[in-house]
């Protein structure tokens, strides 16, 4: 269910010395990969302000809805069902949208390492 990674993985990987650059990409893909399936998705506050921004790229080549840009979106999203959600779907559904596809709901602490959690979750509607 993966779908990002390509535009702004450099910064990504440099926020986390422990993991090479293709890590980066591939955990960052799997995470917008469920917010893209169109379900809310419960993570750390870090990794959905990193998703985010990847998701509302993709809705945005989406919304575009040309062959350059299903190209360009298939080059990070590992799952052509959520591609093809994202041009059949999401795209035409934000079209009047300007962007701010997503919202980030902070959850509080988890229990047990106190890591700070947020849903990430798509914006139901048009404008």
């Amino acid at each position: 269910m993966p779908i990002f990674a390509q535009i702004g993985v450099d910064t990504i990987a440099k926020r986390n010395a422990l993991l090479t650059a293709a890590e980066e990409k591939a955990k960052a893909a799997t995470e917008s990969g469920k917010t893209e399936a169109g379900r809310a998705t419960d993570t750390t506050e870090a990794k959905a302000r990193e998703v985010r921004g990847l998701a509302e790229r993709v809705i945005t080549l989406g919304k575009r809805g040309d062959l350059p840009a299903r190209r360009r979106a298939m080059g990070f999203v590992y799952d052509k069902k959520v591609v093809e959600k994202v041009f059949g779907e999401l795209g035409p559904r934000y079209a009047s949208r300007p962007g701010g596809y997503s919202r980030m709901i902070k959850l509080g602490p988890r229990q047990g390492d106190g890591a700070r959690m947020a849903q990430l979750e798509l914006i139901v509607g048009e404008a």
